[in-house]
């Protein structure tokens, strides 16, 4: 099983160790991408501030950000999934997983990312600010730039079997499981069951706790349908939209009576 996450905006601080080594990062195809990415990022905010600012979309009050990204390669590098914060990581709550849930999350979880593509959680990399939306002067749009390597790495790393994909919007476009991989991917909508609305805080909460519910569990469904009835023998109610044609994914709705 492969689970596709998105990254957060808010983020650890950076470690004090080893700085950042690219090559020592999963995907491997995907390095020369990221070093495109690194090195205009780094000038980029080494230069112009206001300039940087407005590129990376930050706030006033978020100013301060523009500097971390001018010490990528120098600042100490820290497990992913202890970089990322925000609702989602907080429900998974990968730290207070036992050891076997652990080497699983490692083997089955990628996050999602504007900087690095996609990154496994225990790969080390610095805290940073670059969403996926970003346009940067010389690469332009990050999710296009990302899409022909992504083509090329995320079948392998699929390899045959099933693919949980739990992105929101911004990161879906640089990558898009086709043909067979498509029709063993299911994706999850959250939805409040007495209104059947999407609620966003609740949506990554409760994808956050879905992850950890199979992580925790030892889970390993072959497919879609065998994820719908492992959800729901983890007590999740859930409906199905089976794909209309084949090469499609499957979608999949979890209610919940209690948003908080």
């Amino acid at each position: 099983m492969l689970v596709l996450l998105p990254p957060s905006e808010g983020k650890a601080p950076s470690g004090r160790g080893t700085a950042l080594k690219l090559e020592s990062l999963s995907l491997p195809g995907l390095t020369e991408a990221r070093r495109a990415v690194l090195d205009e990022l780094a000038e980029l905010c080494a230069g112009d501030e206001e300039k940087a600012r407005e590129v990376l979309g930050l706030s006033e009050g978020l100013r301060g950000e523009i500097a971390k990204n001018t010490q990528l390669r120098t600042s100490g590098a820290r497990p992913a999934g202890e970089i990322y914060t925000g609702v989602l990581y907080d429900a998974l709550d990968l730290a207070s997983l036992d050891t076997a849930a652990k080497r699983r999350a490692s083997r089955s979880l990628l996050v999602f990312s504007g900087l690095w593509g996609a990154v496994r959680v225990t790969d080390r990399i610095p805290s940073y600010r670059c969403s996926m939306g970003v346009k940067l002067p010389g690469l332009g749009a990050l999710g296009a730039h990302w899409r022909t390597p992504m083509a090329a790495a995320l079948p392998e790393a699929a390899g045959d079997g099933l693919v949980l994909d739990l992105r929101s919007s911004a990161y879906t476009g640089a990558w898009k499981p086709r043909g067979e991989v498509a029709g063993r991917t299911a994706t999850v909508r959250v939805l409040h069951a007495p209104t059947r609305k999407v609620v966003s805080h609740f949506n990554k909460a409760t994808k956050g706790r879905i992850v950890r519910s199979l992580l925790a569990a030892g889970a390993a469904p072959a497919d879609p349908a065998e994820l719908v009835e492992t959800l729901r023998d983890l007590g999740y109610e859930v409906e199905v939209q089976a794909p209309a044609r084949a090469g499609t994914a499957w979608a999949l709705d979890v209610l919940v009576n209690e948003v908080h």
